[in-house]
């Protein structure tokens, strides 16, 4: 069962990753971006929420649970900072942030699941976990096309599809 706790500390340690990175991108944002704002409060509870259920499982296999971030998350939050330093702290630019990130968290949740070792309940929680990350890069990408268009960057609607939900810009 050790196995399951090193895969479950690893996506315990990318949700970490994951607050620290919204929390910094709250703090890069302008005033007038408070739509971004709570979003990313909100994509700040949801991770320290899969971080308390991982933890539980980690918890009871007997083992202790990972408490820090991935050494790659940090690289990339200092990165962040560089970039804002040159981009102003843009909207675009933190989002395209915010995206990369939860594309990492997307893959990481992908390759727990190819562990065949998971208990059934812990592979049907990151199965929900990376459903749910799923829809958060789906409404990043949603706030970027949308800025896009109103920005008069994109001239034309938008329909942007996924999973059977159909989202149409105008």
């Amino acid at each position: 069962m050790m196995e399951n706790t090193t895969t479950l500390n690893d996506l315990i340690e990318i949700n970490n990753d994951r607050v620290e990175g919204y929390e910094k991108a709250i703090t890069q944002i302008k005033d007038e971006d408070s739509d971004l704002k709570e979003v990313f409060s909100d994509m700040v509870a949801q991770s320290q929420r899969f971080s308390v259920e991982l933890k539980k499982h980690v918890f009871s296999e007997g083992n202790d649970p990972a408490e820090g971030t991935t050494n790659r998350g940090k690289i990339y939050r200092v990165w962040m900072d560089v970039k804002a330093v040159f981009t102003g702290k843009d909207r675009k630019a933190t989002l395209s942030s915010c995206e990369f990130g939860e594309d990492a968290a997307q893959r990481a949740y992908a390759t727990a699941l190819e562990d065949n070792d998971l208990k059934p309940e812990v592979k049907h929680l990151l199965k929900n976990k990376k459903s749910l990350s799923k829809h958060h890069m789906i409404e990043l990408k949603f706030y970027e096309i949308h800025n896009l268009y109103h920005n008069n960057t994109i001239l034309e609607p938008v329909c942007i599809k996924h999973t059977g939900l159909f989202y149409l810009l105008q």
